[in-house]
């Protein structure tokens, strides 16, 4: 199952904090900005991408409660 978001991630801090979340999560979380899909585990390979537009972050799993917890904490960065 996969589940998709937009998000925000235009500082550098928002990055650093999103990587740490992300960073906790078994299943695969993937940025995906136009052709390019990125690990969103990488701080490396999200500062490789334009970050002054919203972002489109996917998890791949099929673990409902993970998928939930990922969706929760996925709310600070929306905004």
């Amino acid at each position: 199952m996969n589940t998709e978001l937009v998000l925000n991630l235009k500082t550098l801090e928002k990055v650093k904090k999103f990587t740490n979340v992300v960073n906790k999560f078994n299943s695969d979380v993937d940025i995906i900005r136009d052709r390019y899909v990125i690990d969103a585990k990488s701080i490396i390979g999200i500062f490789t991408i334009d970050l002054t537009k919203p972002v489109k972050v996917r998890i791949v799993s099929d673990d409902k409660a993970e998928i939930t917890r990922f969706n929760e904490q996925m709310e600070e960065f929306m905004k």
